[in-house]
């Protein structure tokens, strides 16, 4: 009796350890069937900000879309995110850990036009594609078969804002305040400048161009150059917390005339450094929910709404956005290779995000309108809608 219950109980165990190996090869098979989206976003360091709320937005598309199917199967879709700390050679480091290490199929981001140029050389070279969102200055995608963006470029943005200050601000005048170390600052600069020139008819009408470097906190010698030459406006595209330190001093010295700027205001930082002295900035940017018409622009307002209880940023519907398309372009070339999934990608056209339809040119760019805002009250308001 002792025997036979021994027998059966060795028996017990043997079939347990079969079990046991066949739910480990199952969980390998299930872990076999996964696609790796890398992500590489400054979530510490002075850009910060632009790089959680981008990653807000991949994370909740995700989170609404897990998974994609190629063909007759199914693969769950893991986002890895990898912090580039808001510096060229991080960001370059961070995308080669995604390829190295994470072995992904595709990657998305980065705020800030300088970390976006600084990954994608490294992404070009493996052959990976990239999804830019907010980046915004040309160089992005030139010389890059592999970099891709769902926002508009610089050299429109430059010409809303110059239209704008010389249409609606009657400007005749203006001065340029940059972030020389900052490639988004610079390039935007230059398309507002040239622009300004042509409409206004006279080369001289930029009275001067005041520089400074991202991390600045005193921009009184700037400040004073500018109030002796009294613009009729000044343009000060920058990063959000430079651009309201910028405003914020300038209001101290007297300085009232309208100061505008670009997309990389639309953060909350941006408010909670100026306070009450950046009411009435003026800025270009991606998205207004007052434009969310597609039925995706409405499930991501009220998945997004529902959560946070807020409106969400522009950015952060570009995230969302660049997530989509990712999955969209797998499911076009049928396929989990990153040599198919670019290819898809390049020929993208009419495809409907949050924020407005993306058709990629030959650069990989999109044509998308843009979108003016104003600080009113201690929040951005819409103010109108400038079509490409």
């Amino acid at each position: 009796m002792k025997t036979a219950v021994k027998v059966w109980g060795i028996g017990l165990l043997a079939a347990a350890l079969v079990l046991l190996v066949f739910a480990g090869c199952k969980r390998q098979a299930a872990a076999g069937d996964l696609i790796k989206i890398g992500v590489f976003e400054p979530m510490t360091g002075a850009n910060a900000a632009g790089g959680a709320m981008e990653t807000e937005g991949i994370r909740l598309a995700n989170e609404l879309n897990p998974s994609v199917t190629v063909g007759d199967k199914t693969y769950r879709v893991e986002l890895v995110v990898v912090d580039n700390k808001s510096d060229k050679v991080e960001a370059a480091n961070a995308v080669q850990r995604l390829i190295d290490r994470d072995k992904v199929q595709v990657i998305l981001g980065s705020w800030g036009s300088s970390l976006a140029m600084a990954g994608g050389e490294v992404a070009k070279d493996a052959g990976i594609p990239v999804i830019g969102l907010s980046c915004t200055n040309p160089l992005v995608t030139a010389g890059n078969d592999y970099y891709f963006r769902v926002c508009f470029i610089d050299p429109f943005q430059g010409v809303v804002m110059s239209n704008y200050a010389f249409n609606d601000l009657n400007a005749k005048t203006a001065v340029i305040v940059q972030e020389v170390s900052n490639d988004y600052s610079v390039g935007l600069a230059k398309f507002f400048s040239d622009n300004f020139k042509t409409l206004t008819g006279n080369d001289n009408a930029i009275l001067t161009t005041v520089n400074y470097n991202t991390g600045d906190l005193d921009f009184s010698a700037q400040l004073t150059t500018i109030r002796s030459l009294n613009p009729d406006v000044i343009f000060a595209p920058g990063n959000y917390t430079e651009s309201a330190l910028v405003m914020k001093q300038a209001r101290e010295l007297g300085i009232r005339v309208p100061i505008i700027g670009g997309d990389t205001w639309e953060t909350p930082e941006f408010i909670d450094v100026g306070k009450e002295q950046v009411e009435g900035a003026v800025f270009s940017t991606f998205f207004a929910s007052e434009y969310a018409a597609s039925p995706v622009a409405e499930t991501f307002l009220q998945e997004y709404t529902s959560r946070y209880n807020k409106d969400p940023a522009a950015v952060t519907a570009l995230g969302y956005d660049g997530y989509l398309l990712a999955l969209d372009a797998i499911v076009r070339a049928n396929s989990i290779e990153p040599q198919a999934i670019r290819d898809a990608i390049a020929e993208t056209s009419g495809f409907v995000g949050a924020a407005g339809t993306v058709t990629l040119d030959a650069n990989g760019d999109a044509t998308k309108s843009a979108f003016i805002k104003e600080v009113q009250g201690g929040k951005f308001v819409f103010k109108t809608i400038v079509n490409p």
